[in-house]
């Protein structure tokens, strides 16, 4: 799997403002802005990101993802 292979698979499934993905094609860490993480726990946050993968997880397709999940306001705190 190709970081922007992993990053379509993301951002059709959620609406993302921003996904960023850096990896060696085993191993992932994500940035991710969503307006859908508002109100929503850490916990969550991820369960909505893995759900966009579905079985990819148990497959070992994507063998593991290290997640950041911003909200947009969030982001914009973090940025400034």
């Amino acid at each position: 799997m190709t970081a922007d292979q992993l990053q379509a698979l993301i951002t059709a499934g959620l609406p993302c403002e921003h996904c960023a993905l850096e990896g060696d094609g085993r191993h992932w860490y994500a940035t991710i802005v969503s307006a859908a993480f508002e109100g929503k726990r850490l916990i969550q946050r991820h369960q909505q990101v893995y759900a966009t993968l579905g079985s990819r997880m148990h497959t070992d397709e994507v063998h593991a993802l290290s997640m950041k999940t911003y909200t947009p306001a969030e982001w914009a705190a973090q940025s400034a």
